[in-house]
């Protein structure tokens, strides 16, 4: 699997050097400064080989073509930390956190059948609650571009059964869904 990863990701590790690492760290700029690139390239190789990270890879072929993140939510040390999107009742919560999608396959729906993926598994886990923090259209009803829109458009979580239960502001939805 790291192999693919590694060949979805590129030399720029998918977005800015994040390498899937964004949510695992602190909200400090200083800590994302210093680990971006060769760093979180390093923490995600030993997540993925020693099977400490969770995830879907899409292929065409033998192509790897996109990526879901998603996990227990306590593992994501960001989301705690950021305003919107602090709870008390997180406890077997787990999320979907993140896609990266080869741009040659981005707007053909694959992030949706990606979503539904990750979910039929979390749903096999037996877990309660998935939540997810997804991006809204812009005030004036347009689609961010693909480098902030990495946690998925809203509707498509909304499509599936996801309900917004904290909106701190427009642009930080927090959805649930109820399994």
């Amino acid at each position: 699997m790291w192999c693919d990863f590694e060949k979805l990701f590129g030399q720029k590790g998918a977005c800015a050097g994040c390498w899937c690492q964004h949510w695992r760290m602190s909200n400090r700029f200083k800590e994302w400064e210093n680990k971006k690139g060769r760093k979180n390239k390093a923490a995600s190789k030993k997540l993925i080989l020693s099977g400490g990270m969770t995830g879907l890879l899409a292929y065409d072929g033998d192509i790897p073509v996109g990526w879901c993140s998603y996990g227990p939510r306590e593992v994501y040390t960001r989301i705690n930390m950021m305003k919107p999107y602090r709870r008390d009742d997180i406890e077997g919560v787990w999320c979907i956190n993140c896609f990266f999608i080869n741009k040659n396959y981005r707007r053909l729906g694959l992030a949706r059948e990606m979503l539904a993926a990750a979910a039929k598994f979390i749903k096999k886990r037996k877990v309660k609650i998935i939540e997810a923090y997804p991006t809204p259209l812009t005030k004036d009803g347009r689609q961010l571009p693909a480098a902030f829109s990495y946690t998925g458009p809203l509707k498509m979580f909304e499509d599936i059964g996801f309900k917004i239960v904290q909106r701190t502001s427009h642009s930080r939805p927090l959805v649930r869904k109820m399994i």
